[in-house]
């Protein structure tokens, strides 16, 4: 699924004979089906290249994982420690190589509330990609033949399509309201004027994918196949890709395809704005509570688009998000979570 987990499809020039191709590996756990740490480890083993044989059982208090003729038993730091040892490709330890390849400023002294916001910048950018070549196939096809058969007829695509850009639309406006309201004012308060640039790209950018929003919703209601419709599939990609808006006397200025405008916009937060959140020396209880202010403005992000948003996470950045959570959210909430994720 994504860019996380999920099982591919394989054309028929990939399928081999059934005695050729290798199984993955079958892990079994035991463990509570209610625990946050039975949860927690099957999050994990999404990530991995295995079959898992989940068995709820009360009487194992911790979970407890059967690999051949292992059995590992322990916290969660214990388990995924192992996975990692057993199966390293893909690895969910965040190493320091990791922690430091963001500007070559990110570190261990970087404020918790960055990495939130460096996190979320990384699985926007996949899911508009993703959008972007979704709606390059759709234009391509012009409605008169179909893709995938799980999207179902044109139609049923153009609302899936229109879907799914709704829960990025909505994960970028929490983004943005998050940073507005918590990471900038930080900022603004020891050096006034220091995100008014950032503000302004946010009042420039998310009016007009409100306006792409409103424009999908135009083309369900066509008739696939037709002119109008493929027309408006060509428009729609092109306003993806390149967005025009006009100037107070009324000259067409021609932007940058969106892809980019939020890759630099991110970049630009990434490279001038958030290596200051280290000059403002928030000590850990402020670091604690910032970040609880974050999460807290962003709630539908975390909670019914909280699968959607982790899809768009490579699986170390995802437990990284993850632990990030985990550990300034209440139980109660994070549980929620992990239960959307893993059943």
């Amino acid at each position: 699924m994504g860019n996380c987990f999920g099982t591919a499809k394989k054309s028929a020039a990939e399928i081999a004979p059934s005695e050729l191709i290798k199984s993955p590996p079958v892990i079994k756990l035991y463990g509570p089906p209610n625990s946050f740490a039975t949860s927690h480890i099957r999050l994990a083993l999404l990530y991995k290249p295995v079959t898992l044989h989940f068995v709820p059982s009360d009487t194992h208090p911790n979970p407890t994982l059967i690999y051949k003729s292992d059995v590992v038993s322990g916290t969660v730091e214990d388990i995924l420690r192992y996975l990692d040892a057993k199966f390293p490709d893909p690895p969910l330890s965040v190493t320091n190589n990791t922690a430091s390849s963001i500007w070559g400023w990110c570190g261990e002294t970087t404020p918790l509330v960055v990495w939130v916001v460096v996190l979320q910048h990384r699985s926007i950018n996949w899911h508009l990609e993703r959008m972007v070549k979704w709606a390059e196939d759709m234009a391509a096809r012009g409605g008169n033949a179909r893709g995938d058969p799980s999207m179902g007829s044109p139609r049923m695509e153009v609302k899936k399509f229109g879907k799914s850009y709704s829960q990025l639309l909505q994960v970028m406006l929490e983004h943005a309201q998050m940073e507005e309201t918590v990471l900038f004012q930080i900022l603004e308060s020891a050096d006034r004027g220091l995100c008014k640039s950032a503000n302004e790209e946010h009042g420039r950018h998310l009016p007009i994918m409100n306006g792409i929003k409103e424009e999908i919703k135009t083309i369900g209601v066509m008739n696939a196949g037709s002119p109008d419709y493929q027309e408006a599939l060509v428009n729609l990609t092109s306003r993806l890709k390149r967005l025009k808006v006009k100037s107070s006397v009324f000259r067409t200025i021609t932007l940058q395809p969106i892809l980019e405008n939020c890759r630099k916009h991110f970049e630009e937060e990434e490279r001038e704005l958030l290596p200051l959140m280290e000059a403002t020396e928030l000590n850990k209880p402020q670091q604690e509570k910032v970040l609880q202010q974050s999460l807290d403005v962003m709630r539908e992000t975390h909670s019914h688009l909280f699968r959607f948003f982790m899809e768009g996470l490579r699986p170390h950045d995802a437990m990284h998000y993850f632990d990030l959570i985990k550990r300034y959210c209440d139980n109660v909430r994070v549980s929620l979570m992990l239960h959307m994720m893993v059943d």
